[in-house]
Order: C-alpha cells, then structure tokens, then sequence
C-alpha cells in the first residue's frame, strides 16, 4: 500500500466524536495528593504532558506515570503533544525525587516514562536505569514498569535498562508499519520491533501499544499484533486516537467498542498474555492489573 501524507490525513473529513465517548473529569482526594506530590517534587507526568483522558481516573486511583528526562522531546510524531524542541542538561536529581514520589504516595505499582532524548549518547539509559534503582531502594515491594523511547537502536542502551530486570519492559509500536514514515518520521517500524524481540531476548516481560483512528485499517492492525507477537510480546495495549490540538493529527476514524472488543479476543488467541483494549485505553491504563496478570502466571 502505499504511504499517506500528513497533509493527506489533514484535508480529510472529520468524523464526530461518538456520544458514547465520555470522560468524568471529577477530582478527588486521591488526585490532589498526586497532583500536589508531583507540584512539589517539581516531577513530570506523562498523564499531564499527552492530555490523557484517563487522568482523572487513574489519579483518584493513585496510579500516575512519571516523565523523566525533562519535558522536551528531541523527536516529533505527528499525534503527541509533548512539546519538542531543544532539552534542557540532565537533572541528575530526578531519579531520587521520583523515587520519593513512589514512596510518599504509597505506589505498589510505578509506571516510568520519557521524552526522546536523540542528542544524549545512550540516550537517557543511564537515567533509567538509577530511576529504577532508586525506587527499588525506597519502595522495594513496588512493581516497575519502564516505557522506553528505541534508543535509535543502541543495543548498549537497552541493556543498561534491561540489567535492572524492570518488571515490565514497554515500548509502543503506535502505528500501523504503511503509517509508520508519516507519523513518527524519526522512528523506524522495523527498529522498534527489534527492539522488543532483543529485550525479549534478555529476559523481559514485554509490552507494546497501537493507537487506532489515525489512517489505517483494523487488517493492518492484526498485521502489527503479529509482528509483536513474532518477537514474543507478551502484554498489549489498544486505544483510540484523540486529537490533543488543532495543530495536531485529526482523527479519521472512532472505532466502536465492539471493534476494540474484537482485537483483543484476537489478540488473546494470537498469544497475547494481557491485551487491554478500548476506547479510552493509553498504555498505561490499568498498568497494575496487567502486570499482575502477568508475573502471577
């Protein structure tokens, strides 16, 4: 098939958001004290930065992921809102301020993120890696998920991460492999797939996520759940895309929950451990519960 142009998607006609489509926007305890924890350890949220539509939920649960390396990606996928430019040096402090958010806020599970960091030799590995170490240290009955960027392949980088043996090891493949040039133009399809088979291959449980309404069709997201599963990807994520601005990549298509609902009996039979699919599922949506059901096999 043949590649599809930003400016393509762009001239589209937009579909309308389904009246099904409901997010309850309420804060609670719970979210305040994550939010409040976050503010004073002057950290950074995934949940915030990408405009989840899960926050609320997952704060008043008290799960929230961490954004470490900063809040400025190297890199510019038409369909994030993560601002991209020029980062700022490495705060070599993070890793214990996350550590102490881990710990304050009770987590038993712990979801670590970042930007792309292209211009750092291993790529923000290092950082990583003593994140991991330092909540360990503060929080040791604590499950940690890491979700990598692909380190521009550097195999040294992934296994700077890989030897302090995260619970979860996650990278998203987001798209279709036709979409793939057009919508992440500085990642490459087959590079994140090797990825995910090397970390495999070093004794991760991994993880993948595929954002759908973004140009493809449901047969080309079958096509990407086997490729994850030729490289023995264990947990999967399915969700619908959201246009987080106008500047952004529109929508152009809602799937209906039936679709999602779908994918994942499919994803199951394909030999997917855990797959979460559904409207409003982001990748790390219910994260605890899927690294349950896993490590507890």
């Amino acid at each position: 098939m043949s590649l599809i142009s930003i400016d393509q998607l762009r001239s589209s006609e937009r579909p309308r958001l389904p009246s099904w489509f409901k997010v309850n926007a309420q804060t609670g305890p719970d979210y305040l004290d994550i939010k409040q924890t976050m503010d004073r350890l002057k950290l950074h949220t995934i949940c915030e930065e990408a405009r989840c539509p899960n926050r609320w939920e997952c704060w008043n649960a008290r799960t929230a992921t961490f954004l470490i390396l900063g809040d400025i990606c190297t890199r510019r996928c038409h369909y994030c809102s993560v601002e991209t430019g020029r980062p700022m040096t490495i705060d070599h402090s993070e890793p214990r301020r996350v550590a102490e958010a881990v710990q304050a806020l009770g987590l038993r599970h712990a979801v670590i993120t970042s930007v792309n960091r292209d211009e750092l030799p291993d790529g923000g590995a290092s950082i990583f890696a003593e994140t991991i170490r330092r909540t360990r240290a503060l929080s040791p009955g604590c499950t940690i998920e890491v979700l990598i960027p692909d380190f521009e392949g550097n195999e040294r980088a992934l296994a700077t991460v890989c030897a302090e043996q995260p619970e979860i090891l996650n990278h998203n493949i987001e798209t279709v492999r036709r979409l793939f040039p057009s919508l992440r133009p500085q990642g490459k399809y087959q590079r994140s797939m090797e990825l995910l088979g090397k970390a495999k291959q070093q004794g991760m449980t991994t993880k993948s996520g595929l954002i759908l309404g973004m140009g493809e069709t449901l047969d080309e997201a079958r096509d990407v759940m086997r490729d994850l599963r030729a490289v023995n990807c264990d947990i999967l994520t399915i969700g619908q895309y959201l246009q987080p601005t106008r500047d952004h990549l529109p929508v152009t298509r809602y799937y209906d929950p039936a679709d999602f609902a779908l994918l994942k009996e499919e994803g199951i039979a394909m030999g997917f451990t855990h797959v979460e699919s559904g409207p409003l599922v982001r990748s790390s949506y219910h994260a605890e519960r899927q690294t349950r059901s896993v490590t507890e096999i």
